[in-house]
């Protein structure tokens, strides 16, 4: 392989023109030769041994030539990155510009590279810090969602159905007199009143009693997600079976022993107060750092590359799809119920890719400007961070986790402190 030529053809844009030499080319088509003469039957030779002379007689000469191309074409292409020392950011789009025998393969790699930024007054940003004030209007909705947690269901049996009850029940579901997929459980556990169901269908099981049968008279929205059953009315046939309620404990002292570590309600009112100050202190110093990084990247400038922000879309649709695939679901069974096409999703993603890359870009230009380093000792200590927390052997995060990604990762983190320490931070009082 040889580089030819590294031109800069656009902002942002080189073209590689990258050489193969007969000789690779030759070993390649004679490789992918012996790949394929087992699924090619020739006349008068048994299947799999015809010489590849007559194959190509057959064929064409060039019969191999696109597996051979194939073949040599990415390590070519990553010798030629190499040797460019260009910093690419998007998949090269390659074309094929001279293909034969004698002088082997020539193709034009276009690339795009990290654009060159500028990031203005970083030091000293001057922002804000909002502590919000826990209030005791705060620590009574966590005592009562501790309440909620620790309650018990009771059978009710002597009133009918009433919003907020939880109810069992049976349904099936009919459209024009035709039952419908999906349209039919058995022992079925709904809040009333929790809009589970679509509108009209809870408030017709409110009054009604235990084992009373009844039709639920309702229309499904224009907007359902199933395209038979959109605008349709429909009669769903109930049995009712049990109404429970949840029975809530007393908030007193042998609450708190019961669900805490403290002997009184105070002690544990105090400390719930503890950690909502904490937690409202973090959440304030998180706005902290989300303010400087925007103001970081409004005193940004330069040319970024279209294409970089369609990558990281590319890469967050990865990682979304990966966590659908650990529920059961995929993209496209998300997508058919949200109603979603591909190019609506992908815009969903538009604002988050955008920022994620200019944050990005910036926070690498400061790491240059600054000449920001980590040391070996300070990359091992991270990797035996994540070790610990992943229960795992340093060198097997070595292994997932490469050192020049990971060192680059920690300079970014280190040029976000830099932000943070220069930063002229004055608190505001919270109406």
């Amino acid at each position: 392989m040889s580089l030819v030529e590294n031109k800069n053809v656009a902002t942002n844009k080189y073209e590689l023109t990258i050489k193969i030499d007969a000789e690779k080319f030759e070993a390649a088509i004679e490789k992918a030769y012996r790949k394929n003469v087992k699924k090619i039957d020739v006349q008068g030779f048994r299947k799999g041994k015809a010489p590849r002379k007559i194959i190509e007689k057959m064929y064409g000469e060039g019969v191999f030539f696109e597996d051979a191309i194939n073949d040599l074409y990415p390590l070519a292409l990553q010798e030629a990155i190499t040797e460019s020392k260009l910093e690419i950011v998007a998949r090269p789009e390659v074309e094929v510009k001279e293909v034969n025998k004698e002088e082997g393969v020539t193709f034009v790699a276009t690339c795009v590279v990290k654009p060159e930024v500028t990031v203005k007054d970083y030091k000293g940003i001057e922002v804000e810090k909002e502590v919000k004030p826990v209030t005791d209007e705060d620590i009574d909705k966590k005592l009562q969602g501790m309440q909620e947690r620790n309650g018990r269901m009771v059978d009710i049996e002597d009133r009918t159905a009433e919003n907020g009850d939880t109810v069992v029940f049976d349904f099936d579901g009919y459209v024009d007199g035709i039952a419908f997929d999906g349209g039919k459980a058995e022992k079925f556990t709904l809040v009333l009143g929790s809009g589970q169901f679509i509108p009209g269908f809870e408030d017709q099981i409110v009054g009604k009693a235990i084992d009373e049968e009844f039709d639920v008279n309702v229309t499904f929205p224009e907007d359902y997600h199933a395209e038979e059953l959109k605008g349709k009315p429909a009669v769903f046939k109930c049995k009712l079976h049990e109404i429970k309620v949840k029975e809530l404990p007393e908030l007193d002292d042998e609450f708190a022993k019961d669900t805490s570590e403290f002997d009184t309600l105070d002690e544990l009112k105090a400390d719930l107060r503890k950690k909502a100050e904490e937690a409202n202190e973090k959440l304030a110093n998180d706005e902290v750092e989300n303010k400087l990084i925007d103001k970081v990247i409004e005193n940004m400038e330069g040319e970024i590359p279209e294409e970089m922000y369609e990558a990281r879309i590319d890469d967050m649709l990865r990682d979304f799809d990966y966590r659908l695939q650990s529920q059961g679901m995929n993209l496209q069974m998300y997508m058919q119920y949200t109603g979603m096409n591909v190019e609506s999703f992908r815009k969903s993603f538009r604002e988050q890719a955008e920022k994620q890359v200019k944050v990005r870009l910036a926070l690498e230009k400061i790491v240059e400007v600054e000449d920001i380093k980590v040391d070996d000792e300070a990359v091992e200590a991270e990797y035996a961070k994540l070790a610990e927390a992943y229960k795992m052997e340093v060198e097997q995060i070595k292994s997932f986790v490469p050192a020049e990604e990971f060192v680059r990762d920690l300079a970014v983190n280190k040029a976000i402190e830099l932000i943070k320490d220069t930063a002229k931070v004055t608190d505001k009082v919270a109406d």
